[in-house]
C-alpha cells in the first residue's frame, strides 16, 4: 500500500449526464442501462483512475427502501461489481461503495445501533462475495454510523475497508467529531485505510488530513469536492476547474494522503488532471505517531502519558457504599449519575469512570442506558467498570469513542472474555495485576504478573498504546509495607513496560483518622513516583491542592504559574464551577438545566417556579428562550455540538409539556405552525429531521411531510393548517430548483405563510433569488429565525 492510488470521481453527476431523472434510483441503472454505468467506469480508469467505486453509495436495504428495492439489495450490489469489474479488466482495482443510511442512530434517531449493524453487514457481504477489492464507507457524518458499519465491514468479510467521514468547515462532522479523534478511534478498531471525502475542496481538506496522518498508522484517503456547487441560470456549476483541482494533488499528498481522488462535482478530466500532477512524485516520507495511550469521545480526545500532566479519572459514577446512588440506577433513574458526570467533568476530571454495579438489575441495559446519556452530556472519555463480559459489550457497543475498559486482570475468564472485546471495539485496557491466586503482595510479583498480561493481550491482538497499568493499592493500617510496594511498583512500571499508570487511591488510609491527610500525602509521593492518572474524587480540595503544588514541585506546572495564581485566588474558584443548579435562582436554574441537558429534572423545576408564582410567559422568555440562545451562540462558535444541542432541545420540550400540564389556559408554549418537507426528487431528510427536531422541542407545532414530497401536497398542507411557516429543504442542486416552484405555488394559492430553506446546496444567495424569506444553513439558526418571522 505504499504508492500513490487514484480514485475516480464522482458517480452521481455523471448518471445524471447519462440520463438519470430525479428522483430515480441511481443504483437501479446497475440491472436496466448498465452500459452507462460501465462507460463512466471506462472514462475514469481512462483517465488514470487505478481505483473505482461501484455504483452502490445507496444500495443498502434501509436506503432502498424508499425506492421499494430492499429485496434486491444483493442483485443490485452483485450487479455494480460485476460492471465495474468488467470495466476495469485488471486495469484498476474495485472498491465497493457504502454511503450513510440517512438516519441517526440512537440517542440522536430512530435507528438502533445493532439495525444499522445488520444494515451495513448485509451490504458487505454482497459486494465482497461479488468479488470487490475494497470496502470504502464514505460520507458518514456521525461516528457511531461509521463504528457500526466498520464493524459490519470486518465481520462480513476479510477485504480492506476504507473509513471516510464527511467534515464541515469548522473541520468537524455535524455531530461534533474532529478528525483527530476519528483517526484515534478508527485506527483503534482495525481501519485499513482512513479518510475524508465530500462536503469541501481540496484547499479545506488538506489540514483535515494533515491531522488524521498525523493521529493514525493507517494510509490517508482524501476525495474532495469540485468546490460547492451552485446554480447559474438554472444549470449547477461547480467552481473548481480540472486543472486548478490537480494542482492541488501535490498539497494533499505532502500533508499525508497517498489515496487521492475526487467527490462531488468530479468528471474524469478533473481525475486526469489530478493523476498527471502526481504522475511522477514520490510518495513523501510520512512521520508516524508515537504508540501512546489516546482515549477519545464522540468530540474530543485525551492522552495519559509520562511526558503530559496528571489526568485525573472521575470515580463518583459507582453505587458502591452510596445508597441514595444505588437506589435510584435500580428504579431506573439516572439523574444523580449525570449531576456526577457533569460536575466531575466541571471540577477537572479529563476521564468519567462508569460503574453500574447494583445487585439484581440488569447491568448490561443500565450500563448501555448509562453510557448513551453520559456520552451525550459531556466531552470526557469513558471508563467502562465493569466485571460483567455482557454489561461491558453494552457500554463499549453504545459509545461513540474509544473507550477505556476498568479492568483486565490476569484471571482466566477475564483474560478470555473482555480482550476479544478490547479488540473488536478498539478499546484501551487498565490492567490489574490480579491473579486467580490473589493480590500479590510485592512489587517484583505484580511486575510478574503485569507481563503475563500484556502478553494475553498482544497475543488477542492489542498493542502499544493500548494499556494502563494500575499499581494496586492496599491498606497500610492491614500491611505496612502497602505504600512502599505501591512506590516501587509505579517506578518498576515506568523503567521496565513505560506505559502511563494509573489506581484508585483511598484505599491506602482505610481505617485510619483524618483519611484526607494520609490520602494527600500519599497522593503526592505517588505523582512524584510516576502516577500518571489517578482515580480519584475531584470534588476532594485536599486531593486538589495535592495535585496542583505536586505540579508546580515536578515541573509540570512551570515556574508553578498556576499554582501561583490558584493560590492568590486569581483563577475561577472550584466552588464557582461546581456551583449547583439549586444554588441558583428559579429561573437561572430552568435557564441552566436547560443548557446541561437536564431534562429529567426540569419537570421540577418549572413546577416550583410556577407554584412560587412565576408567570409561564416569564419563564418561556428569560429562561428557556435565553437558554436556547445562548446555546446557539455556543453552537455557532464550535463550543457545542449537535448531539448536546438535540439534548436541550429535548429538554426544552419538557419544560413546555410541564407548563401545558399545569396551565392549561397559557397561551406561552406555542410559537407557531411550520410545515416543513425536503422537496420532490431529493430522498435526502437529515437537516431536514435535526431541524423539526429543534422547532418542535421549541415550542413550535410541528408538521413534517417527510422527504421526496410534491408542491403540491406541500401548498394543501400549509392552506389546511394555516402555517406561519414552510421550511423547505433541498440537498442537491438537480432538486434545488423545486424550491422555486414550490414558493411560486405558495404564491398563486394565496398562502401568506413565510417560508424559510435550507439544505447542503442551498445558499443565501439562492434563497434571495428564489424569493424565501429566510435561508437557515442549520437547525439552530432555524429556530431564532422562525421566531422572528412569527413575530413579523
Amino acid at each position: 500500500m505504499c504508492k500513490i492510488e487514484i480514485f475516480d470521481g464522482a458517480m452521481g453527476t455523471m448518471l445524471q449526464a447519462g440520463g438519470l431523472q430525479p428522483g430515480a434510483c441511481p443504483e437501479l441503472m446497475n440491472i436496466e442501462n448498465p452500459d452507462v454505468v460501465k462507460n463512466i467506469h471506462n472514462a475514469y480508469i481512462e483517465a488514470g483512475a487505478t481505483i473505482i467505486e461501484t455504483n452502490t453509495f445507496g444500495a443498502s436495504p434501509l436506503k432502498l427502501e424508499h425506492y421499494g428495492l430492499t429485496d434486491r439489495m444483493a442483485e443490485l450490489n452483485t450487479a455494480a461489481v460485476k460492471i465495474a469489474k468488467a470495466a476495469a479488466k485488471g486495469r484498476a482495482k474495485v472498491a465497493g461503495s457504502m454511503g450513510p443510511t440517512g438516519r441517526f442512530i440512537e440517542p440522536l434517531g430512530d435507528l438502533s445501533f445493532d439495525e444499522a449493524y445488520q444494515n451495513f453487514y448485509d451490504q458487505a457481504k454482497a459486494l465482497a462475495e461479488a468479488g470487490a477489492h475494497f470496502l470504502i464507507i464514505e460520507t458518514c457524518i456521525d461516528i457511531q454510523e461509521m463504528r457500526a458499519a466498520l464493524l459490519a465491514a470486518k465481520d462480513a468479510c476479510d477485504i480492506p475497508v476504507i473509513c471516510q467521514l464527511s467534515y464541515s468547515e469548522d473541520g468537524r462532522t455535524v455531530t461534533g467529531t474532529d478528525p483527530q479523534s476519528a483517526a484515534i478511534l478508527l485506527d483503534a478498531m482495525g481501519a485499513d485505510i482512513i479518510g475524508v471525502n465530500c462536503s469541501l475542496g481540496p484547499e479545506e481538506l488538506v489540514p483535515i488530513v494533515k491531522t488524521l496522518a498525523e493521529n493514525c498508522t493507517c494510509p490517508i484517503s482524501v476525495l474532495p469536492n469540485a468546490g460547492m456547487p451552485y446554480l447559474k441560470d438554472g444549470h449547477t456549476v461547480f467552481p473548481m476547474g480540472p486543472e486548478d483541482f490537480g494542482k492541488w494533488g501535490v498539497k494533499l499528498l505532502e500533508a499525508g494522503a497517498s489515496y487521492l481522488g475526487g467527490c462531488c462535482g468530479t468528471t474524469p478530466e478533473h481525475i486526469r488532471e489530478l493523476a498527471k500532477a502526481v504522475k511522477d512524485m514520490p510518495l513523501p516520507e510520512r512521520r508516524l505517531p508515537a504508540k501512546k495511550l489516546w482515549l477519545t469521545s464522540r468530540s474530543k480526545s485525551v492522552c495519559i502519558d509520562k511526558s503530559l500532566p496528571t489526568r485525573l479519572i472521575g470515580e463518583r459514577i459507582n453505587p458502591t457504599g452510596r445508597k441514595k446512588l444505588a437506589a435510584e440506577i435500580r428504579d431506573g433513574s439516572l439523574l444523580g449519575v449525570k449531576k456526577e458526570a457533569v460536575n466531575q467533568v466541571k471540577a477537572g476530571a479529563h476521564l468519567l469512570d462508569v460503574n453500574m454495579g447494583v445487585g439484581g438489575i440488569d447491568q448490561a441495559a443500565a450500563m448501555k442506558k448509562a453510557v448513551t446519556e453520559i456520552a451525550q452530556l459531556t466531552d470526557a472519555p469513558l471508563a467502562i467498570d465493569t466485571s460483567d463480559a455482557e454489561a461491558l459489550e453494552a457500554g463499549l457497543k453504545a459509545y461513540p469513542g474509544r473507550a477505556l475498559i476498568n479492568s483486565v486482570s490476569y484471571e482466566p475468564e477475564r483474560i478470555a472474555q473482555f480482550l476479544p472485546l478490547a479488540k473488536k471495539y478498539g478499546a484501551a485496557i487498565l490492567c490489574l495485576p490480579i491473579t486467580p491466586d490473589g493480590v500479590p503482595k510485592t512489587a517484583e510479583e505484580r511486575i510478574t504478573v503485569m507481563h503475563k498480561i500484556i502478553a494475553a493481550a498482544k497475543e488477542a491482538g492489542l498493542d502499544d498504546g493500548d494499556f494502563l497499568l494500575d499499581a494496586l493499592v492496599m491498606t497500610v493500617s492491614a500491611d505496612k509495607n502497602a505504600c512502599y510496594e505501591v512506590l516501587i511498583t509505579l517506578q518498576m512500571y515506568r523503567e521496565r513496560f513505560g506505559y502511563p499508570t494509573t489506581m484508585g487511591l483511598s484505599n491506602i488510609s482505610f481505617g485510619l483518622p483524618n483519611r484526607p491527610l494520609i490520602n494527600s500525602t500519599f497522593f503526592a509521593m505517588c505523582l512524584a513516583a510516576g502516577l500518571d492518572a489517578p482515580i480519584m474524587n475531584p470534588y476532594d480540595e485536599s486531593m486538589q491542592k495535592a495535585l496542583m503544588a505536586s505540579a508546580a514541585l515536578l515541573g509540570d506546572d512551570p515556574n508553578g504559574l498556576a499554582y501561583s495564581k490558584n493560590e492568590a485566588n486569581l483563577a475561577v474558584p472550584k466552588a464557582a464551577a461546581t456551583a449547583k443548579v439549586t444554588e441558583l435562582s428559579p429561573l437561572e436554574a430552568i435557564k441552566q438545566a436547560v443548557i446541561d441537558g437536564e431534562k429529567d429534572e426540569i419537570p421540577l423545576l418549572v413546577e416550583n417556579a410556577l407554584k412560587a408564582g412565576m408567570a409561564a410567559n416569564t419563564i418561556t422568555e428569560q429562561a428557556l428562550t435565553a437558554a436556547m440562545t445562548d446555546i446557539g451562540v455556543d453552537f455557532g462558535a464550535g463550543r457545542m455540538f449537535l448531539p448536546q444541542v438535540l439534548l436541550s432541545a429535548e429538554t426544552m420540550r419538557a419544560a413546555f409539556n410541564k407548563i401545558k400540564e399545569l396551565t392549561p389556559a397559557s397561551t406561552a408554549p406555542e410559537q407557531g405552525t411550520v410545515v416543513i418537507a425536503t422537496v420532490k426528487g431529493d430522498v435526502h431528510d437529515l437537516g431536514k429531521n435535526i431541524t423539526g427536531a429543534l422547532l418542535a422541542n421549541s415550542g413550535f407545532k410541528l408538521i413534517d411531510l417527510g422527504k421526496d414530497v410534491d408542491s403540491t401536497d406541500i401548498v394543501r398542507a400549509a392552506i389546511e393548517n394555516n402555517a406561519d411557516i414552510v421550511g423547505l429543504c433541498a440537498l442537491m442542486t438537480t432538486t434545488m430548483v423545486q424550491i422555486d416552484k414550490v414558493i411560486e405555488d405558495l404564491k398563486e394559492a394565496g398562502c401568506n405563510a413565510k417560508v424559510m430553506v435550507g439544505g447542503a446546496a442551498v445558499t443565501q444567495e439562492y434563497a434571495d433569488s428564489a424569493g424565501a424569506d429566510a435561508y437557515a444553513p442549520d437547525g439552530v439558526k432555524a429556530v431564532e429565525l422562525a421566531k422572528e418571522l412569527v413575530q413579523k
